[in-house]
């Protein structure tokens, strides 16, 4: 069985700006003391190049920390690892199945019922319905919405979504784990479970990369730490291992709103 990986060569992603006015270019350049740089395409349109000729190797076994302020690219990277946006020149070779925590609610349709919101989630996954099947019941388990599964969606509280939306995304089997910053959901008592489940499924994955603004976590969780700037890669080291504590990893989690 081959090993997983991520290896990238002199990959660039760009946005272009069509709306060429004095107000958007001024905004644009104003912009560039956080985001991505801007040049011109070959029809001398404006872009952002969000994510500037990086080439990389990311291995089985390690767990991968993006640091750095917003607009430096980790996001876009993430986004590209996952196969959301495309290199517009050189090449990445992903191996193993790759499981994105970017956006835990996208793909929702508001108007199906929870349980109908699983199926489609599912096969958007690639899953058969055999094997959605399989995973129904535990889903519904654990995101503690009981007879709320069979109502739209859109009759769910935010956090209520939210519940169903993580328990969706975590029952997921990859050798890849893609996630922007770490979640948590809910109350306090479903929080400590949904950390625990992500814990889990942290540990099973080959290889992790994670963006975060928090340094303790990228210290706790990750083994190496990439730093980025303007679509960059300005720094890439070693995490040495964290002092032992007893510190849960849900006191770094990015608390999203219930």
């Amino acid at each position: 069985m081959s090993s997983s990986s991520i290896v990238a060569r002199n990959i660039s992603v760009e946005f272009p700006i069509y709306e060429n006015s004095h107000r958007s270019l001024k905004k644009a350049v104003l912009n560039l003391t956080t985001g991505g740089r801007i040049g011109h395409d070959a029809g001398r349109h404006a872009i952002v190049r969000a994510i500037d000729d990086l080439s990389f190797t990311f291995g089985e076994g390690e767990r991968i920390g993006l640091i750095g302020h917003n607009g430096s690219g980790k996001t876009t990277l993430l986004r590209t690892l996952s196969g959301v946006y495309a290199p517009v020149r050189g090449e990445l070779r992903v191996q193993g199945k790759i499981a994105s925590l970017l956006d835990v609610s996208m793909g929702l349709d508001p108007d199906a019922t929870g349980f109908e919101n699983i199926y489609l989630r599912g096969i958007l996954d690639g899953l058969k319905p055999a094997r959605i099947r399989a995973k129904i019941d535990e889903i519904a388990d654990f995101s503690e919405l009981g007879d709320y599964l069979n109502l739209p969606v859109r009759t769910y509280s935010s956090g209520m979504m939210l519940r169903l939306a993580f328990a969706i995304s975590t029952s997921v089997e990859a050798d890849i784990l893609i996630m922007d910053e770490w979640l948590s959901v809910g109350d306090a008592e479903f929080s400590v479970k949904a950390a625990e489940r992500l814990e889990s499924l942290v540990g099973k994955a080959a290889l992790l990369v994670v963006a975060s603004h928090d340094p303790s976590l990228v210290a706790r969780v990750c083994n190496r730490k990439i730093s980025m700037e303007h679509g960059k890669m300005i720094a890439d080291e070693p995490v040495l291992p964290p002092a032992e504590t007893d510190e849960p990893l849900v006191s770094h989690a990015a608390q999203l709103p219930h």
